[in-house]
């Protein structure tokens, strides 16, 4: 499905692929099944020497990481939007970058957060805002990019940024070179339909690409999408890596045959 030179651009996450093992024995899957580059939600677990030690030893590069988004497991998905927690954000931000730059990981995502249904959404926008113009700026000082992604909300109830015109307004407003799109072919198409349609659009405002299936969110080719299509265009109109952030329908050596 994919062609040769087009899979050096394939980024596994190790938070969703290669669970079957601890999250310091992926490094070593993903080199053996001929990956050289990953990405991970949250590295913050973990030291950043040991995480160093691991791409070192199987020659990987890390490319992406977010900051860290709260209490997850009591349903916190970013702190950017709440104007109580900008103290915490700016010390989430402390802590991002000094693992990025540490790692060499060029880019952060800022997940925004999730809002109350009676919640002010003028003020969280503002609020979003200006956290993206500090964070911005801190990540400017060490070369990184600061990304924003829409996440649906049939899989994350509430999130703020739901929506990629939303998106393009704050990234308009925000009006920093190194605050850029995360597009995930799986939220859009959740969204929209037609997520492919939808990149197009918005391709000139993108610095990194994941994917997965719809429905189910596993590897391509269990779902409904023309992932044909989408490796065909993306190989000839954009440049940058894609992360495999699907969970495998099986075992996760099973969910490369897709490739």
């Amino acid at each position: 499905m994919v062609k040769q030179p087009f899979l050096n651009n394939m980024a596994i996450n190790l938070s969703t692929i290669f669970t079957e093992v601890p999250f310091l024995a992926r490094f070593g899957k993903v080199r053996d099944y001929g990956f050289s580059t990953v990405e991970c939600q949250f590295p913050y677990d973990y030291s950043v020497a040991e995480i160093r030690q691991e791409l070192e030893r199987h020659r990987l590069s890390l490319v992406l990481i977010n900051l860290p988004a709260g209490k997850w497991q009591a349903g916190e998905r970013g702190l950017a939007v709440d104007p109580a927690r900008i103290p915490e954000f700016k010390e989430s931000v402390r802590l991002g970058i000094r693992y990025a730059t540490a790692l060499k990981v060029p880019r952060i995502h800022c997940m925004a957060g999730v809002v109350a249904e009676t919640a002010d959404l003028t003020a969280a926008k503002q609020v979003y805002i200006e956290n993206l113009r500090y964070v911005a700026k801190e990540a400017a000082t060490c070369g990184l990019t600061i990304l924003i992604e829409p996440i649906n909300r049939f899989d994350m109830p509430g999130y703020f940024l739901n929506d990629i015109q939303q998106a393009k307004a704050i990234l308009d407003e925000v009006n920093l070179p190194n605050v850029r799109l995360q597009f995930d072919f799986y939220h859009i198409e959740r969204i929209y339909g037609n997520a492919l349609a939808v990149f197009q659009q918005y391709a000139s405002l993108c610095d990194h690409v994941q994917i997965a299936d719809v429905p189910g969110r596993h590897e391509p080719g269990t779902g409904e999408m023309d992932y044909q299509a989408i490796f065909d265009y993306l190989s000839s109109h954009y440049n940058g890596y894609i992360g495999l952030e699907y969970t495998p329908l099986g075992k996760s050596e099973a969910s490369f045959k897709w490739l």
